[in-house]
Formats: structure tokens, C-alpha cells, sequence
């Protein structure tokens, strides 16, 4: 019988150690000039350096120590003030120097920390996540697999090589092992990657997209008995590429960890790949020997020696942390949980943000992206911040219902109309002649000619059935074009039949 997670939590406690690869945004490789466009034909960003031609040597790319050094400040590390490149040695079909230059025992950042919150049982929680090192290095070229079921080399036909990643500057961030996070594991580690994500994104050193491999994480899990001090053997998932799966494949590990443990079997070191289709995990390879990666000092580069004023202007610059800034905008704008969470899932509080900066109303700024940009975005499959619209656009469409120039049935006419190119707000309404009836004459006059055509349905008005009057109100609004002002019909209409 298979265990549940209950039965594990109550029986062992987990432990967490996590690795995520950050591939940096610079415009060149890490040793090179090549291009780092992401989607580029395959082979067409090489060059002798990071194709590892005979004679081709290193160059270190300042912008993407720049980076590291400020993804250290942000995780609350110490910059060393003396740092190197190291050889990684070992084979790998798509890696062309068959070494890796990266970086050993003496990292450029270390002795960082990250808190997080997560909802528990007990309340909102903080969890403290130790970063053990930020280090740089290159990345590895692609292998596409090509034939068989599985796109994995088992199976395949035959295997291609891209080596426009190989050079790519990433950046790795190695947590210290995570204790006592209990029954919480899964939920802490998709919030650690999530913080991290956001600080990453708000530093602008990558576009941390996890579905192209621009972030990416090694979750490593082990077991241990509740109240023992000794480690469990770990599994490390590799590449795991989405929050929501960070946190099953954690949850999974833990389960066939305790199930194994439960029938005295043995957990074997090993490297595993996460299956997003089960939300279990398939082994790759076995870690139970030390690899010997015969490291040794990168001759061809010059220890990086950052000058400690750098590093302190770097500091300055370093932006308020995601997490302490959207807690400050809730209480602010006085946003519901629920609200803020939407926002941050939907991804447009910065475009909210941006529209508030602008004049509008923090509750209608969110409300206009939440809802009726986001439907538009839904409709066209697009991404809201892919639309033709901008804060901008937003702000003054607020603004123009304020004032009561537009309605907000009207208003949406107008975010049609922005979306479909047709200008600025002011424009559309312009070309569109959307205007508002807001003139009592006007509304008289429509609301008369409805009571008669409408006659029975007024008549129940007048002895007191007011359901009877959303039929005729809709009647003038349609009469209007839609540009008359619901309420103020209401209002009007009301007293006309007797009822104000």
C-alpha cells in the first residue's frame, strides 16, 4: 500500500538543498562576442572561443560579473574580494572544450540568506534559506534527440548538437542544506525559487523564463527519522522548470524516499529528471561515487579582483526587495490578499503599479488589467503585457470616466479600440464618436418614447413592481446607443413613473 504525505511527515523530516541556474541577459557570451539571442537557427552564435578551436582563449565578460556581483548583494552575501575560474573537467557530447570553466573554491559570492513566507497551518510563517555560494560559469551547448518516443537519447535515431547556448553566462545559486521546514518542504522550496525569480527579475540581470531554461532547479531531498540527527542519502532532481513543479517533485521524492525506507530498502544517490505528465520522477544517473572533476585554476583568466567602491555603488543600487515591495503596495492600496496574489499570478502588477503612478485609482487600475484587459488577453491567447495598451493608455481612461465622459460599458469600447491599434484613448473615442448622453433632456425623451411603446411594463412600474424596471431601463440604454449613464436612467425613470 502506498503511503500518503501525511504518513511520511509524521514518520520522517525532510531536507531540503537547492541549486538553480540562472542564464544572465548580457548581449554576448560569457568568454566571448557571440550573440545570446534566445531562438536563433542552430550553429549560427559560435565562434572559434566557444567552439574551443585550437589557439581561441577566454575573455571574461565584464557585464556579467556586474550581474553576479549584484544577485550576491541581493541574496545578502559577502563579495569576495578575491575570486578565480576554475577547469570543471569531464565529457559531455554537447560541451566542445570537454571541460567547463566555471568556478571552484573560491566563489565570487558567499554566506547570503533568503526569507520567505509561506501560509501554514499556524498562520503566515517565515522561513530562513541559506545560500551557501553564488558562483559564474558557462553553459553547455544543446542536444536534440531526434526519433523515438521520449525525445531522450534512449531510443532515439540519432542526435544533433547546437552550440549556441555553449558560452551562455549563468550564474548558480547553491543553498546550504534547509532543516526543519517539516511537513512544509514542498511549499518552501517553490517559494524560495519563486522569491528568487522575482529578484532576479527585479535586478534585470535575466528574463528568468523557467519554460525556456533561463532559470532552472536541482532539488535535492532527503529523509531522515523525526528527532535523529543523521542525513538521509539525497536524490537530486535535475532541471526542474516551473514553480508548481518544483514543489511535486519535492512532495513526490519525499513519498518514494519514506516508501522506501519503510520496506528497509536502500535510497540511492543519484541524479533524477522530473515527468510533468505523472509528477513522479525517473532515475538518470548514479552519484553514490565522488566525481573527480580534476579542478584546477583556468590558465588562460585572470583572478576577478572586484574594486571594493564598485561593489559599494553595485549596493546602492540594488532595488527593494519583491517580496517587502508588493507588502508595501497592499497596504497602500489596502488590497485583499486574494487580490494582491491574482495580481502577482497574472503577472501585471507592475502594469498596475505603473497606471497608479500615473493618477489612477489603485482599486480601478487593478480592476481594468484584472478584468476586461485580461479577458482580451484570454480571447487572443497573448500575454496581457504583450497587448497594445499601457498604463498610460489605462490612466487616462480612468480619468476620462471620473470625469464622466465615458461610462464604463462605453470605456470598454475604448480599451477595444486601443487594442486594436485605433490610437490613444482620446483618439478613439474621437474616431468611434463615443460620447456620453449625460443631457436630462436627452434622457426624457428616450425614456417617453420607451414607457410607450413599453406601456403594460411601465404600468407595473407605477403600481410598485420595480424588478419591472430593469426591462425598460436596458430598453433606454439600447435607445441611447449605450452612452447614456445606467443610473442616472434609473434615477430619471424612476420618477417619471412615480416611484423616486
Amino acid at each position: 500500500m502506498s503511503l500518503t504525505y501525511d504518513d511520511v511527515v509524521a514518520k520522517y523530516e525532510p531536507v531540503l538543498g537547492l541549486e538553480v541556474h540562472v542564464e544572465l541577459n548580457t548581449n554576448s557570451k560569457m568568454f566571448c562576442g557571440c550573440s545570446t539571442i534566445f531562438g536563433a537557427e542552430p550553429n549560427t552564435q559560435t565562434c572559434p572561443v566557444c567552439l574551443a578551436l585550437p589557439g581561441a582563449l577566454p575573455t571574461v565578460n565584464e557585464k556579467a560579473i556586474e550581474s553576479t556581483i549584484k544577485i550576491g548583494l541581493a541574496l545578502n552575501c559577502s563579495i569576495a574580494p578575491f575570486s578565480r575560474f576554475a577547469r570543471k573537467n569531464y565529457f559531455y557530447p554537447d560541451m566542445p572544450k570537454n571541460f567547463q570553466i566555471s568556478q571552484y573554491d573560491e566563489p565570487i559570492c558567499v554566506n547570503g540568506y533568503v526569507d520567505v513566507e509561506i501560509e501554514t497551518d499556524e498562520g503566515t510563517k517565515q522561513f530562513r534559506v541559506e545560500v551557501e555560494r553564488v558562483h559564474m560559469e558557462e553553459d553547455t551547448g544543446k542536444s536534440l534527440h531526434v526519433g523515438g518516443a521520449t525525445g531522450r537519447i534512449h531510443g532515439a535515431d540519432y542526435s544533433l548538437l547546437d552550440y549556441n547556448r555553449a558560452g551562455i553566462p549563468l550564474v548558480e545559486i547553491v543553498t546550504k542544506i534547509v532543516p526543519g521546514t517539516g511537513k512544509y518542504a514542498p511549499e518552501v522550496a517553490k517559494a524560495y525559487v519563486s522569491e528568487l525569480r522575482d529578484i532576479l527579475r527585479g535586478l534585470g540581470v535575466s528574463d528568468v523564463k523557467m519554460e525556456q531554461g533561463s532559470l532552472r532547479c536541482d532539488a535535492n531531498v532527503s529523509l531522515r527519522l523525526i528527532g535523529s540527527d543523521v542525513l538521509g542519502t539525497r536524490s537530486e532532481t535535475k532541471n526542474v522548470n516551473s514553480l508548481r513543479s518544483v514543489e511535486r517533485a519535492v512532495r513526490g521524492e519525499m513519498i518514494r524516499h519514506a516508501e522506501l525506507l519503510n520496506k528497509g530498502e536502500r535510497v540511492v544517490q543519484e541524479t533524477r529528471h522530473f515527468q510533468e505528465d505523472t509528477g513522479l520522477t525517473r532515475s538518470g544517473r548514479s552519484k553514490e561515487q565522488a566525481e573527480d572533476y580534476r579542478y584546477f585554476p583556468e590558465p588562460d583568466l585572470v583572478p576577478v579582483a572586484p574594486d571594493a567602491a564598485w561593489i559599494e555603488e553595485l549596493r546602492a543600487g540594488i532595488p527593494e526587495r519583491p517580496s517587502l515591495h508588493r507588502k508595501r503596495l497592499q497596504e497602500a492600496w489596502n488590497v485583499p490578499a486574494k487580490e494582491m496574489e491574482a495580481m502577482i499570478n497574472a503577472d501585471v502588477l507592475g502594469i498596475v503599479e505603473a497606471t497608479v503612478a500615473l493618477g489612477a485609482d489603485p482599486t480601478k487600475a487593478r480592476s481594468w488589467w484584472l478584468g476586461e484587459i485580461s479577458r482580451l488577453a484570454n480571447e487572443r491567447e497573448t500575454a496581457i503585457a504583450d497587448l497594445a495598451i499601457t498604463p498610460t493608455d489605462v490612466a487616462a481612461i480612468v480619468a476620462l470616466v471620473e470625469k464622466g465622459e465615458l461610462t464604463d460599458k462605453l470605456a470598454r469600447q475604448v480599451v477595444e479600440g486601443v487594442i486594436a491599434g485605433e490610437g490613444t484613448p482620446a483618439e478613439v473615442v474621437s474616431k468611434r464618436g463615443i460620447k456620453v448622453v449625460n443631457d436630462d433632456g436627452a434622457l426624457m425623451a428616450a425614456i417617453e418614447k420607451v414607457c410607450a411603446e413599453q406601456a403594460e411594463t411601465a404600468e407595473k412600474v407605477r403600481s410598485g413592481h420595480l424588478p419591472a424596471a430593469g426591462a425598460l431601463i436596458g430598453a433606454v440604454m439600447k435607445e441611447t446607443k449605450g452612452q447614456a449613464d445606467a443610473a442616472r436612467v434609473r434615477e430619471l425613470l424612476l420618477a417619471h413613473l412615480g416611484q423616486a
